[in-house]
């Protein structure tokens, strides 16, 4: 039986609203009253410290009624993931984060948790790492990781953020172009193009696309195509 439960967010913030105002009680409904302390990620925080961003995430799931210990507190992180209820990994710089992932060793240790039924839930760049690798990610790698290699809990790959915009004057490629190339040269690929105020739902073996808008999914060999809200994508797994 597949025991893996995920929430994978586009963004965290829709504009006019309070941080992690719009995924609140998609958040609360998932992680349910069993669950009590979060072993937050804040290593997408680039300049922002990881201080300010656990601070910010303990006050916000504090008022949703969840204990928070952040990864950078303790001196023993496998120690503090192995003790929390569920695991949630903040957005920022997915190659930051990734590259801290993989130096301090808890990447295989998360995975592990969350598959053996840890719930888990990321926004931006902590859903990417849900995905075999970051590799399409919006972000600039501001660092080099010893691997884009990710926690690879889901077997298809999202970019976050997705919109096919293409403003008046610009010369470059659209969001869909580079998409279309990443799986020209991984054809074994799906991607999901997630736009902000949508989310995935991964429970009972089944993914469904939660929010206000359609997804797009690219795959070689076929015209990318959309998805609606409430679909269940389980095709996918």
């Amino acid at each position: 039986m597949d025991r893996t439960r995920l929430l994978l967010m586009s963004n965290s913030t829709m504009v006019g609203e309070k941080w992690l105002g719009w995924p609140e009680e998609h958040i609360k409904a998932f992680l349910g009253p069993s669950v009590r302390t979060l072993f937050f990620v804040p290593f997408a925080g680039v300049r922002m410290s990881w201080d300010e961003y656990a601070g910010m995430a303990r006050g916000r799931f504090g008022e949703m009624g969840f204990d928070l210990v952040a990864a950078h507190e303790p001196s023993d992180a496998a120690e503090a993931l192995a003790s929390a209820d569920a695991v949630v990994i903040g957005g920022g710089n997915t190659w930051h984060l990734i590259d801290t992932l993989h130096r301090t060793g808890l990447l295989p240790l998360i995975g592990e948790k969350v598959r053996k039924g840890a719930p888990f839930v990321g926004w931006s760049a902590g859903s990417n790492v849900a995905c075999p690798t970051i590799r399409t990610t919006n972000d600039m790698a501001v660092v080099e990781p010893p691997s884009t290699r990710a926690l690879g809990i889901v077997p298809f790959q999202i970019n976050p953020h997705y919109t096919d915009a293409h403003p008046p004057g610009l010369g470059g490629e659209t969001r869909a172009d580079r998409i279309l190339e990443f799986v020209e040269v991984n054809p074994e690929v799906t991607v999901i193009g997630l736009p902000e105020g949508d989310l995935l739902k991964v429970e009972g073996g089944k993914t469904e696309l939660v929010g206000s808008f359609p997804a797009r999914l690219f795959k070689k060999g076929k015209e990318p195509w959309d998805v609606q809200p409430g679909e269940d994508l389980g095709f996918l797994s």
